[in-house]
Parts: C-alpha cells; sequence; structure tokens
C-alpha cells in the first residue's frame, strides 16, 4: 500500500460517482485518476492493465466532448440502450483481444496473471467506450468486470484498490439504476418538443 494508492483511489471513487450522476467533472477526475494508476499497475507488473490506463486516458477526453457535444444536433448526449449488434460485437471484440493480448503478455513478458489481466482490460475498454456514449449495458459490463477485479486485486495484495472496486460494485448498480431513470428525459437546459400542427 502507498500514499499515491490512496490517493488514486479517493480520485478515482470520487470520478465513479460522479459518473453515476451524470456529471461532467467526473472525466477530468478519472484523467487525472488513470495517470497515478499507470504507474501503480507498472509497479504490480500488471501491463495490461498499464497499458489500459493510456487508452482510459483517452476515452475520458473523448467522454467528456461526447457528453457535452455528441447528442442530437451537437447537444447534451443522453442515455440510451446499444443494439443488439453491438452488444455482439462489443463481446466478441473484448474475448478475441483480451485472449490475444494475454498470449502475447504471457510469452514475451514477466507478466502476472497474464490472461485474466487482458481479458479484464479488453472488457474494460468495452465498458468505458460504452460509457463514453452514455449507453445503459455499460454498468451491467462493469458489474462483471468489478467482481472478478476485486478478486485479481486482493491476490496481487492491492487492498485499497481491491476495496474500490468493491465499492466500485455498488457504484455500477446505482449508475443502472440512474441512468436507467433518467432515460427519455429531456436534458438539462432542453426546449420541449413543440409538436406539429394537424394537418
Amino acid at each position: 500500500m502507498s500514499a499515491l494508492e490512496l490517493v488514486a483511489v479517493a480520485v478515482t471513487l470520487a470520478a465513479v460517482y460522479l459518473t453515476t450522476r451524470q456529471v461532467i467533472w467526473c472525466w477530468p477526475l478519472s484523467m487525472a485518476s488513470v495517470c497515478m494508476y499507470a504507474l501503480i499497475f507498472r509497479d504490480a507488473r500488471l501491463y495490461a492493465d498499464m497499458g489500459l490506463q493510456g487508452l482510459y486516458f483517452g476515452l475520458a477526453a473523448y467522454g467528456w466532448w461526447a457528453w457535452l457535444h455528441g447528442g442530437t444536433d451537437h447537444g447534451e448526449l443522453e442515455v440510451s440502450l446499444a443494439s443488439n449488434r453491438l452488444r455482439a460485437t462489443a463481446c466478441a471484440l473484448a474475448l478475441v483481444g483480451g485472449t490475444l493480448l494475454g498470449g502475447v503478455l504471457g510469452r514475451f513478458t514477466d507478466a502476472s496473471l497474464p490472461y485474466l489481466d487482458s481479458l479484464l482490460t479488453a472488457f474494460s475498454i468495452a465498458a468505458q467506450w460504452m460509457q463514453t456514449r452514455k449507453l445503459l449495458e455499460n454498468w451491467i459490463v462493469w458489474l462483471g468486470v468489478d467482481v472478478l477485479y476485486v478478486g485479481m486485486f486482493l491476490y496481487k495484495g492491492l487492498y485499497p484498490t481491491a476495496a474500490l472496486y468493491a465499492v466500485f460494485l455498488l457504484l455500477a448498480a446505482l449508475g443502472f439504476v440512474k441512468w436507467r431513470r433518467s432515460m427519455g428525459r429531456p436534458a438539462a437546459g432542453a426546449r420541449p418538443a413543440v409538436p406539429e400542427a394537424a394537418g
């Protein structure tokens, strides 16, 4: 346990909580937390997760923009459901990508738990991308990923991070409920639709 890990836990927890509330400041906080976790995972030899932080940084920057301008007429993005095709594609890409990455790390590096680390990395990427698009299913993916991350971090002795991911389970459930309730509601500041004249 290190001071950096404790700070990273606090910042990440704040970022995820703000995400459940659809508060835009979740994204800059996420960018700060992933920088800290890149260093933590490097020291723990979880290289897939270390690399994931760089991708998270880019996704956080994109999410910041998308939440503000990715909706209708470049307005605020609203929560929606993914299509069946998108769900299947995301799952297949995560399985293939995670398996390939695990093979590379297992063969060419001293990575600890290369396949588990890589599969969790791949599904985390899928979940994070879905979150940038405000797709409700991102919370379901995070629930599954977080359960396995808790076990992996306990095994690696990263106890504050394991506790953080246990809290993430609760926040993912909260996020799912809150985002589902918000579906169909106009974004804050949106103008009410004007009914078309009968014609």
